[in-house]
């Protein structure tokens, strides 16, 4: 069994609700539709699935959200990770593209209504995402982000250094890209609460069930656990980073890379006041990200990837991640620890876009979410459900791909990506006589 980073040790597995009742499968049953993974993907993609009168079993191998669902750090940004929407339709044609980018944009407001509609308790708000400009010469590329959402139909501006401040808390932006649908939630208290979603609908929800082996049983096909077996026509495979059997070689598809989350001890409320005061998602805009919100008891909570030392040596990595959240906010007092650390598995592929691999006659894998995690294992859902109706390969707004291996150079490719992005921010910063926070 694969070895994936400890789930007891995050903020969520400490503050989420509780997770609903329920256990392996035992013997054997039919069902329409299959879907193997209890993360947003697999779960929404049940939720629409039954909607449409499907019956449908979901196989999780530990319990609902233990993959990335109940390990990422909380934001809901509806954007891409990487592609400007322009690019994206270059890469997918544009009427492809579009139907991709209203999905994705629109993925924040789709997890408000998954909330509401199911009253999930999960610290919810949807105050907006702010992506700062700690140089002047940023200025350009947050207007040209501000502007692309805006032409699809997304509530986003360009704020000067004035208003950036009033958002949040910090004299250190020079202005900023404020995208108004963006939100942040309790992760694992979403995963959860979409797994008694589930069950309300009809979903027959296993855990402690991880699939051993897949293969054809007639027209139909058989996917077996440890002393089980569930007979179904299609089934979905919605594992992402956290593929483990199988025999299906979906885990070949990516690459694994770390993120690293801390949460700060509850902040004083005349601190919280003084940061970040909208309760937002904040990045602070520079190429080796820094994103962090607040959760309900005011913890602040960051997450950067590891690079080089930070990551292997804990507590020179809490020391920078604490030296670059006081610099930014000087407010935050220096005596403030970091209460929880932990690290969490994402699938990265080249297009940083999900991908979607037939496996045989009626049957999907879905991978690649690339950090984005909450708003587009929430769209995907629909697309996956779309497809298990025979929806038109031309009308999904994903191609369906042949399967094959990531190309090798992604296993270094993203670090080396990062250490560009760091390199070109400092050339930035020199030439417009700006700072950059400390280790940036």
């Amino acid at each position: 069994m694969t070895a994936f980073s400890p789930f007891e040790e995050t903020l969520w597995h400490a503050t989420a609700i509780p997770a609903p009742e329920t256990g392996p499968l035992e013997g054997e049953i039919a069902t329409d539709i299959c879907v193997v993974g209890g993360g947003y993907t697999g779960l929404t993609t049940a939720i629409e699935l039954r909607r449409r009168g499907c019956s449908v079993v979901l196989l999780e191998a530990q319990e609902a959200g233990f993959g990335g669902s109940g390990r990422n750090a909380g934001h809901c940004t509806p954007t891409f990770t990487h592609f400007s929407l322009n690019d994206l339709r270059k890469r997918l044609g544009r009427e492809r593209a579009d139907r991709l980018i209203a999905r994705q944009t629109r993925g924040a407001d789709m997890a408000a209504e998954f909330i509401r509609h199911y009253q999930i308790e999960c610290e919810w708000k949807q105050n907006g995402y702010f992506q700062g400009a700690l140089t002047p010469g940023r200025m350009a590329a947050v207007q040209s982000l501000a502007e692309s959402y805006a032409s699809a139909g997304c509530p986003s501006k360009v704020v000067d250094a004035g208003e950036a401040e009033r958002l949040t808390g910090s004299r250190r932006f020079h202005g900023g890209w404020l995208l108004q649908s963006g939100g942040h939630l309790n992760p694992l208290g979403y995963a959860r609460g979409l797994a008694r979603a589930a069950l309300q609908e009809g979903v027959q929800l296993y855990t402690r069930s991880r699939v051993n082996a897949v293969e054809r049983s007639g027209t139909r096909w058989c996917l077996r656990t440890s002393d089980s077996s569930v007979l179904c026509d299609k089934f979905i495979m919605a594992t992402g980073a956290y593929t483990d059997g199988g025999g299906l070689g979906v885990e070949k598809t990516y690459r694994i890379m770390q993120a690293l989350i801390a949460a700060t001890e509850p902040l004083p409320p005349e601190v919280r006041e003084q940061v970040l005061p909208f309760d937002g998602t904040m990045h602070d805009g520079c190429g080796d990200i820094f994103v962090y919100k607040y959760d309900r008891a005011g913890r602040m909570v960051v997450s950067m990837i590891p690079l080089g030392r930070r990551g292997r040596d804990r507590p020179y990595t809490k020391k920078l991640l604490m030296d670059r959240l006081r610099w930014l906010h000087p407010a935050v007092p220096e005596a403030t620890r970091w209460a929880f650390y932990w690290t969490g598995e994402l699938d990265m592929q080249r297009e940083t876009i999900p991908r979607l691999y037939a496996l045989g006659p009626g049957a999907l894998a879905c991978t690649g979410l690339s950090g984005r995690g909450v708003p587009t294992g929430t769209m995907l859902g629909g697309i996956l459900a779309d497809w298990a109706h025979a929806a038109a390969p031309e009308d999904l707004p994903l191609p369906v791909e042949r399967l094959k291996a990531a190309p090798a150079y992604m296993s270094f490719a993203p670090s080396l990506m990062l250490r560009w992005y760091g390199l070109r921010d400092r050339i930035a910063a020199f030439r417009d006589g700006a700072e950059l926070p400390p280790r940036a």
